[in-house]
């Protein structure tokens, strides 16, 4: 099975230094964790150190800057500055032999992507995280939610979309408005797990009990356990809460070092099993 992510490569600004980041390195790294094969496009300075995605093929189309991100914690949430964003990603940019992998994983941090890639792939599951929709910024870089305006060149096209509710600043009915048209669509809520709408209906889907040492990336690693998971099984209750269980154990770590191991791959695994049917109840 191959998992291709679209979308820039990050660099994290933290207290120590740089990191590697992004939606793109989260999603990838936890698909090879899965046991996928895990392809990437992406676009970022030459000089970016790639070697953590070794194991990733990537495509990367050079840039004069790589996308920077600083990321401040504190309540009551995050603060988010962009310091630096590289270019468009357009279909022209997906090699053909990339563009029926199992799962495509469009995933703007920047509004880089070109919204009509969704429609770009025939045959083939979509999964949209649509948080680099969902913002904007100010001349110092500061990060806010803006409107989705390309929801509606999107939803319908894609197969499952996640997002956080912090990307919408907490607008539950802007999500209920996108619930009616997506297909599936996932609304990832920290420790309080996340609520799952599919076919008219809506469930909760409650997450384990953790401490948390770093949330940042756990929202990618649950949007690719997600997507693989429901392209393998097709049950999105299921796919929840095995996606749940990844995420969780990822925030008990620091930056890249909470993508899954193979161990809880397999513990995660197992309690989806056990944890039996789910009810979805009318929106």
């Amino acid at each position: 099975m191959r998992y291709l992510a679209i979308g820039h490569i990050c660099q994290d600004v933290l207290p120590s230094g740089r990191a590697l980041g992004g939606t793109v390195t989260y999603s990838t790294l936890t698909a090879r964790a899965l046991g996928w094969t895990a392809l990437a496009v992406t676009r970022a300075h030459p000089r970016l150190d790639l070697s953590l995605l070794r194991d990733v093929e990537c495509i990367c189309i050079p840039d004069e800057v790589t996308t920077t991100f600083e990321n401040i914690y504190r309540e009551p949430g995050r603060v988010q500055v962009l310091r630096a964003a590289a270019g468009p990603i357009r279909r022209g940019d997906i090699p053909p032999e990339f563009r029926n992998a199992d799962v495509i994983h469009l995933a703007p941090v920047a509004r880089e992507i070109d919204p009509e890639l969704a429609q770009a792939f025939t045959g083939t599951f979509i999964g949209v995280t649509p948080q680099g929709w969902l913002r904007r910024w100010d001349a110092s870089g500061h990060v806010s939610p803006r409107d989705w305006s390309e929801a509606g060149a999107i939803l319908p096209h894609a197969d499952a979309i996640v997002l956080s509710i912090d990307d919408v600043g907490g607008d539950w009915a802007r999500i209920e408005r996108w619930a009616e048209i997506a297909r599936v669509l996932v609304v990832t809520q920290a420790r309080e797990g996340c609520t799952v709408y599919t076919r008219g209906r809506s469930m909760r889907v409650p997450a384990p009990a953790v401490v948390e040492v770093d949330p940042t990336g756990a929202g990618d690693i649950f949007a690719a356990a997600f997507f693989a998971h429901l392209r393998t099984t097709g049950d999105p209750l299921d796919a929840a809460r095995f996606a749940n269980c990844i995420a969780a154990h990822s925030v008990t770590r620091r930056g890249v070092e909470g993508v899954p191991t193979i161990r809880e791959v397999k513990d995660c695994e197992g309690d989806q099993h056990s944890a039996g049917a789910g009810h979805l109840t009318p929106i």
